[in-house]
């Protein structure tokens, strides 16, 4: 059972409507909606969620955890761009990690647990 939460919508600057939190299953559906976008301005595809939220233990505090692959060429400007658009769409705390900087210990347990997007 995905852990429900507040999902008020409110509108942004621009007028966008923007998640307010969310469930699982609408981070997952506008990830997917965002994957050319992210692309296109961040030179990044999105891997998967991984942690608590996708161990499904989120709490109202809990940053959701981002793998992400960088294209070549992709800088510290994309990673941090990426991270800003991601929390104002999601409207959470948001930790994006590049799958290059994940250390080697780590990656077999955080890829066996990840979402895929």
């Amino acid at each position: 059972m995905i852990h429900k939460v507040d999902t008020e919508k409110a509108k942004n600057e621009e007028g966008e409507i923007q998640m307010q939190s969310s469930n699982l299953e609408e981070i997952i559906q506008t990830l997917r909606s965002l994957k050319k976008q992210i692309k296109e301005n961040y030179k990044a595809e999105i891997i998967g969620i991984f942690g608590s939220y996708a161990r499904r233990e989120e709490k109202r505090d809990s940053d959701l955890d981002i793998i992400v692959r960088f294209e070549e060429g992709a800088t510290l400007f994309d990673l941090a761009g990426l991270s800003i658009f991601l929390r104002e769409k999601l409207n959470v705390k948001v930790d994006v990690v590049s799958n290059k900087a994940i250390r080697e210990e780590l990656k077999d347990e955080i890829l066996k647990e990840a979402i895929s997007i």
